[in-house]
């Protein structure tokens, strides 16, 4: 419970920003450089919640793993969005291979923690 609560805190946090900034709470429809943000808040937000599960020494849990599917399929989603409407999405693109890279980094952590 005290993993979702962690995790809960970026979730509120960027959706209380995207509030506050364009008067909505519907991610996909933002422009590039708003979503951008949103999405950068969203992100670091959660490895910093990562970052704090780990250093209480707790292991990563599915429910993080649950928590960063949803976050790359909202990358994935305003990612189709973007080129079907045919607007640039590089940055966009970049953030998704990072977060890739990172997920990939945080598998063999979990595999290992159950393993022993």
């Amino acid at each position: 419970m005290k993993k979702i609560v962690i995790h809960s805190a970026s979730v509120i946090i960027s959706l209380v920003w995207l509030w506050v900034t364009c008067h909505t709470l519907n991610p996909v429809t933002l422009k590039g450089p708003d979503f951008l943000t949103f999405y950068i808040i969203l992100v670091l937000g959660f490895y910093a919640s990562v970052f704090i599960i780990n250093s209480l020494r707790e292991k990563i849990s599915k429910e993080t793993f649950y928590f960063a599917g949803f976050i790359f399929l909202l990358g994935m989603i305003k990612l189709v969005r973007g080129i079907t409407l045919g607007k640039p999405i590089g940055f966009l693109v970049m953030i998704l291979i990072a977060e890739c890279i990172v997920a990939v980094a945080l598998m063999p952590a979990q595999v290992n923690k159950n393993m022993k």
